[in-house]
């Protein structure tokens, strides 16, 4: 090896020989590790650990029904989630790039929210929808807040899928600016010259040109939801009778409370072949569908 390569293997190393070194041990030794336990009855703590073979995802598919329950929650809640956070962030985005006054401190306002952790956010919202929403429904009279909004799952359900929005919209508006801002401004001028209407430039210009940032802001979404677990401990701890759980908190009960880590990642890696594969199809199905400026 001459001097010349010798040196830029040893500046390759420096740079990336740590980073790679973290990745290695953070991120593929426990996932390696997770698909041995898969394989496993290990409960987490004794040091006994016991090869069952494809024992846990027998369970899982024959004998399981809340990880079912929680599988197809999660599904209905990824689905309306990501269709709902999308619109948002995509008005808030479209409407905070005209010239309007105080737009910088509405952007400010809209992201806000997503700076607070799920945990926090949760317990706020809980206090709202348990307290506030009552104090209001008795003030009004309105139906609408007179709902049992964590007792319930159909309006659990929503009760999640409204602070989930709230706190992720925000992100997604910053993402859809940075993208509108970047549509040439000559293209929007000749089309409002030919008579184009606001519907028309939207549809035909503005959608096509931001497709890059949709396909971000769907994979982002999809992940999201997929992995959503905060929020759902926090404002209803998959309850009542486990029919708003999520299948991450299916995952972490089954491994932390009821000390079954093989069953768990077993769960884990399923859940991890899933999300993966529906996110590769989005990908690949919204890059099918990007337009060069």
């Amino acid at each position: 090896m001459s001097r010349k390569k010798r040196g830029a293997f040893l500046q390759q190393l420096v740079y990336t020989g740590p980073v790679s070194i973290f990745f290695i041990l953070v991120i593929l030794v426990p996932f390696a590790m997770g698909m041995y336990y898969s394989f496993t009855n290990w409960n987490g703590i004794s040091g006994e650990v016991d090869w069952v073979g494809f024992e846990n995802f027998r369970t899982i598919f024959m004998q399981d029904n809340a990880f079912r329950t929680a599988f197809w929650f999660t599904v209905r809640f990824t689905v309306a989630s990501v269709i709902l956070t999308n619109l948002v962030g995509f008005s808030l985005a479209y409407v905070l790039t005209r010239p309007l006054k105080g737009r910088n401190v509405l952007r400010t306002l809209f992201f806000m929210p997503n700076v607070i952790g799920g945990l926090l956010l949760g317990f706020i919202w809980q206090f709202i929808f348990v307290k506030g929403f009552a104090t209001l429904g008795e003030i009004t009279g309105l139906a609408f807040f007179q709902l049992p909004w964590l007792g319930d799952e159909p309006t659990g359900f929503w009760a999640i899928v409204i602070v989930f929005v709230w706190q992720s919209a925000g992100y997604l508006m910053v993402i859809y600016i940075a993208s509108i801002n970047n549509v040439s401004r000559e293209v929007l001028e000749a089309a409002s010259i030919d008579g184009a209407s606001r519907w028309q430039v939207l549809r035909s210009i503005i959608l096509p040109l931001i497709m890059p940032a949709v396909t971000v802001c769907l994979f982002l979404t999809i992940s999201w939801s997929f992995k959503m677990f905060d929020l759902n401990l926090s404002l209803t701890k998959g309850g009542p009778f486990r029919s708003t759980e999520s299948l991450a908190l299916n995952i972490y009960v089954e491994s932390f409370q009821n000390n079954k880590y093989g069953l768990g990642t077993a769960k884990a890696l399923l859940f991890f072949i899933v999300v993966a594969t529906v996110t590769l199809f989005q990908v690949r199905l919204t890059k099918s569908k990007e337009v060069e400026a």
